[in-house]
């Protein structure tokens, strides 16, 4: 009995094992049938088509007789609609003891209500359509946004219509803004890289700048609700208001649904252009470092201030920034690969659309690489100064501005949100194509010529947020005829603490 069952439990075995080779056979063979027969043995063999050239969608623009400028462009993909309106307005513009005001009045615009609807029925309604009504206000504009479904179109913009227009601001709403701000503000510590960036902005601008102030528990104290109802009321008109919208709908509808519900929305004809503020550096040059004690890497800043984007050198200076910059730039391949001094490194040529932007250039590096960081960093500041780059690098960087920057257009919305943009700050229509011929056209002799001409080593401005007494050899060595400069981070106390 015993024998004849071990025979048995043999026989199985093997005809499983006869079956699991046959099925592995039929595998091996139907995989072989089907797997692809030119697989790339390594990356460099892969082959891509071209990136296709820039297409605009057709669109319209139009002027509402009371001023409101209107761009359509229909988008027949998705049964779905979403505008943006631009509102020339921001931070910018706010009193120098009210930071945050524009942002409160951004917020509080959607979350306080309308005259029609409080809040939490504009909430449920749509929440029901799954649409939304977004606004804020950031440093150089605000802006009012909505999506919805094609079918609920009228209901929704109705809503954003009355968003836009009728804001109540209500007082316990604009409280929870103005708590959830201050949140903000006790934790703005936390991040090194949030600090330094913060602080970089202040070295370069200015700490009273708008363009680098920070609010504190003060400033929330002198806001209260009419304050957003005056900002709203100074800036939000009808011939300060750019439309733009993108998706499933017929063109005629939409424009009697726009004049129906923003048509009779009565301009300001007394409204002025606004003085953007002036801008300066601050800082020429200098080292300056924000001790952190707790830190085992140090978070580096080096800039100093920057140009606009309607500057005929803008393309070159996008050439050279791909030079620099990215996983093929010269920071990466000789500061953090060649070297071993970066967990991160990276450049920038940071322009503005109608105010100087910011050169910056860093990373984060261990306390001990902190100083060779920085002289790396700035070596190949000097080296772009005064060597020409080779024909393979400008290839390379051409070919990276160009290709990311096709990127930007990659569906109407995309586009759309462009053309409002070059119409808020006055930009030619062709500025998308002649940055792009622009990019093509640079030479060699144009990234060196820019590199000599902007980037300025003596109004470099260094700052390191870190341990500095980790910091070997110390910050001191950089420049011995240059003191370094600590600056404090305290938050000051809040008034309800």
């Amino acid at each position: 009995m015993n024998r004849s069952f071990g025979i048995r439990k043999s026989q199985i075995g093997v005809a499983l094992l006869v079956i699991v080779f046959l099925v592995f056979g039929m595998l091996r063979g139907a995989i072989a049938q089907f797997a692809p027969t030119d697989i790339p043995k390594h990356y460099t063999e892969l082959e891509f088509p071209p990136v296709p050239d820039i297409q605009l969608p057709d669109y319209t623009r139009f002027q509402l007789d009371n001023g409101m400028v209107v761009y359509l462009m229909q988008d027949r993909e998705l049964p779905l609609v979403s505008g943006t309106a631009l509102i020339r307005t921001g931070s910018r513009w706010e009193p120098g003891n009210q930071v945050g005001l524009a942002s409160l009045t951004g917020d509080v615009m959607r979350s306080g209500g309308t005259r029609s609807h409080t809040a939490d029925q504009l909430n449920q309604m749509l929440e029901q359509r799954a649409a939304y009504v977004e606004t804020s206000i950031g440093t150089a504009s605000g802006s009012a946004s909505f999506s919805a479904l094609s079918e609920d179109l009228e209901e929704v913009f109705g809503l954003f219509a009355e968003v836009l227009r009728e804001p109540i601001f209500a007082a316990d709403k604009l409280e929870v803004a103005k708590t959830q701000m201050a949140g903000g503000i006790a934790r703005r510590n936390d991040d090194p890289n949030d600090i330094a960036l913060r602080e970089f902005k202040k070295l370069i601008y200015g700490e009273t700048s708008p363009y680098a102030r920070v609010v504190e528990y003060a400033d929330l104290n002198n806001i209260d609700r009419q304050d957003l109802a005056n900002f709203h009321k100074r800036y939000f008109h009808p011939n300060n208001v750019i439309l733009g919208i993108v998706g499933d709908f017929e063109p005629a509808q939409m424009r009697t649904l726009i004049k129906r519900e923003l048509g009779d929305w009565q301009n300001n004809p007394k409204l002025l252009p606004l003085n953007l503020p002036p801008v300066s550096q601050q800082h020429q040059g200098g080292i300056f470092a924000i001790d952190q004690p707790q830190l085992t890497q140090s978070s580096v800043l080096i800039g100093h201030l920057g140009g606009q984007r309607n500057s005929e050198d803008y393309p070159a200076l996008g050439v050279m920034n791909g030079v620099l910059n990215g996983f093929g730039g010269r920071l990466f391949n000789e500061v953090r690969s060649r070297q071993g001094l970066a967990y991160s490194v990276y450049a920038a040529w940071s322009a503005r659309y109608d105010y100087p932007g910011i050169f910056i250039a860093g990373g984060q590096t261990r306390s001990d690489a902190t100083v060779p960081f920085i002289q790396a960093i700035k070596g190949e500041i000097e080296r772009i100064r005064n060597e020409p780059i080779t024909p393979e690098e400008l290839q390379y960087a051409q070919e990276s501005e160009i290709n990311s920057f096709v990127f930007n257009f990659a569906d109407p919305a995309q586009t759309l949100s462009r053309l409002l943009t070059y119409d808020y700050y006055a930009y030619p229509e062709d500025f998308i194509f002649e940055y792009q011929r622009g990019v093509e056209s640079t030479t060699i002799a144009d990234v060196q010529r820019v590199a000599q001409q902007y980037l300025k080593p003596e109004n470099l401005v260094t700052l390191v947020v870190g341990n500095t007494g980790a910091i070997q050899p110390p910050l001191a060595t950089l420049n011995p005829r240059i003191p370094v400069t600590s600056i404090d981070v305290t938050i000051p106390t809040s008034p309800n603490s």
